[in-house]
């Protein structure tokens, strides 16, 4: 019996901070041995991954799954690049997006959807950095008047 619904085991929240996200896509994700129960355990650390469409596939590099504590010699490479598992008109439209100057394509979440472990990939543009002060100017402003808003309740 697999069990129904989202649980998010990771998200990369450096990327919200670094880069505006044009378009979200979902993808699987190939996994060997223990990845998934280690993913499960939650050690798993997107801060610095991103993605590359070459020859035709989508893989995942510095996706750093710790090894899991319970295994043994079966255990897998802590930072080998993962295999996105997409059709390839998805991969091609991709790849046609990340060609265009200044797109990168980065993951921004890991969850868990009816037991099997997908990716969401997000087409994002680099911020500069007074874009970056201005998103932390914003988000400081909306604090302090939920703050007084609070107050006057």
């Amino acid at each position: 019996m697999e069990k129904k619904g989202i649980k998010i085991a990771a998200q990369n929240r450096k990327a919200y901070h670094d880069y505006f996200v044009e378009d979200r896509l979902e993808a699987g994700i190939e996994l060997k041995g223990t990845e998934v129960k280690s993913i499960r355990a939650g050690t798993l650390n997107l801060k610095d991954s991103y993605c590359v469409v070459k020859n035709g596939e989508a893989m995942v590099y510095s996706m750093h799954i710790s090894p899991y504590d319970k295994g043994n010699i079966f255990n897998h490479d802590p930072d080998r690049p993962k295999r996105l598992l997409l059709h390839k008109r998805e991969i091609n439209k991709l790849h046609a997006l990340v060609k265009q100057d200044g797109y990168a394509l980065i993951p921004l979440s890991v969850y868990f959807k009816d037991a099997r472990v997908k990716v969401e990939l997000g087409v994002c543009k680099g911020k500069k950095n007074y874009d970056k002060r201005e998103a932390s100017a914003q988000r400081d402003a909306k604090r302090e008047i939920d703050r007084h808003m609070k107050n006057y309740r």
